[in-house]
């Protein structure tokens, strides 16, 4: 309960950042959208950019559910769940690809010792399941699968783990934006897309098991 607590001021301040631009910069901000409307990026250049951005997820914050529900309000939900999925698939596999060549020293390189540390107890307690299990979780997804990595897990275990949870959380977002454009709910879209990962994120760092040293 404390994490979702120090979460919250985190939560109020994030919800902000796609309403803001409407407050401040109304009438622009429609001029720009009409702007948009009538000379859209071709759907080949938006999809290799939600690609390009989600391949870098595992070196990069960058806020792949916003990414993947932008990617459902412009592609329509088939076509940004393919994009979502292939960029998601391409940072996860990358990412294992190093870790189990370079180990531990290049996986802290990614992510912080307390989060490896948990994934590695939960990796230990479940296997790979735990691929699954924190696909739709900031921080731990990418060191989930920096430490399975690190364990060289196989890559037959590996792959069917990652590539059906990604599938679901890909068609999750990607429906749920192109359904946000069709009711016109880009801002309500954008906080949602926000907020949850970071609930998430807060459970997991509550509940996620973590055995003491005596």
């Amino acid at each position: 309960m404390r994490e979702l607590f120090r979460t919250l001021p985190l939560m109020c301040v994030v919800l902000l950042v796609p309403v803001l631009p409407f407050l401040l910069f109304g009438g622009q901000f429609e001029e720009w959208s009409r702007e948009f409307a009538e000379n859209p990026p071709s759907d080949a250049a938006t999809a290799g950019v939600v690609v390009g951005l989600l391949a870098t997820d595992i070196l990069l914050p960058v806020p792949s559910s916003v990414v993947s529900t932008l990617a459902g309000w412009q592609l329509g939900w088939w076509r940004g769940m393919l994009a979502t999925w292939v960029g998601m698939n391409l940072g996860a596999i990358f990412g294992f690809a190093l870790a189990r060549k370079w180990g531990r020293p290049l996986a802290l390189w990614f992510s912080k010792e307390a989060d490896l540390e948990k994934m590695r107890q939960v990796s230990d307690r479940y296997g790979p399941f735990v691929l699954a299990l924190t696909r739709a979780v900031p921080v731990f997804a990418e060191a989930g699968v920096l430490i399975v990595g690190v364990h060289h897990l196989p890559w037959r275990r590996f792959l069917p783990a990652v590539l059906l949870s990604n599938l679901g959380i890909a068609l999750a977002y990607s429906a749920f934006g192109n359904y946000a454009e069709e009711h016109q709910w880009l801002p309500l879209a954008l906080g949602v897309a926000i907020a949850v990962p970071i609930l998430f994120a807060a459970a997991a760092r509550r509940w996620v098991p973590v055995d003491r040293e005596p």
